[in-house]
C-alpha cells in the first residue's frame, strides 16, 4: 500500500483549489462567468468544460462524503468556520468586505475537499485502521 505524504495532501489541495476557482471565483475568470457571459448560446467548448467540471466535482465530493461522512464534514466545516471567526475577532478579516469573505469561503471549500480526498490515508497512518475499499497493491 502506498503511503500518503505531505506532498500528496498538498497536491490534492492544489487540485481542489483549481477545481473550486475554475468553477467560480470573484475575479470573474471562471466557468460560471464564462457561461453567464455567453448565455443563451451554448458552445461545444462550454459543454466540454462544464462536463469536465461536473465529473471532477463528482470525484471530489464522492470521496469527501465517503471518507468524512456528513458529521465529519460538518465538524471540519465548523473547525474552519471557527478560524474565520477568530480572524474576524482579531480584525484580520472584515465581514463587510464581501470579496475577501468569498475568497476565504472558496479556500475553505478547497480545504474541505482536499481533506476529504486525503482523510482515509491520514486515518490509516494515525490509527493503523484500513478501510474496506483499501486494496493491497502487490
Amino acid at each position: 500500500m502506498k503511503v500518503l505524504g505531505f506532498e500528496g495532501v498538498v497536491i490534492r489541495f492544489v487540485f481542489a483549489l483549481v477545481l473550486v476557482f475554475a468553477t467560480y471565483n470573484p475575479s470573474a475568470y471562471s466557468y460560471f462567468h464564462w457561461a453567464e457571459g455567453s448565455f443563451p448560446q451554448f458552445t461545444p467548448a462550454l459543454a466540454i468544460c462544464g462536463l469536465f467540471l461536473i465529473i471532477s466535482w463528482g470525484i471530489y465530493l464522492r470521496a469527501t462524503f465517503r471518507s468524512l461522512g456528513v458529521i465529519g464534514l460538518l465538524l471540519a466545516a465548523a473547525f474552519f468556520a471557527s478560524f474565520v471567526w477568530l480572524f474576524y475577532d482579531l480584525g484580520w478579516l472584515q465581514a463587510d468586505n464581501a470579496g475577501a469573505m468569498m475568497w476565504v469561503v472558496l479556500v475553505i471549500v478547497s480545504l474541505l475537499l482536499a481533506i476529504g480526498m486525503s482523510w482515509s490515508h491520514i486515518r490509516r497512518r494515525l490509527t493503523g485502521q484500513v478501510d474496506i475499499d483499501d486494496v493491497d497493491d502487490n
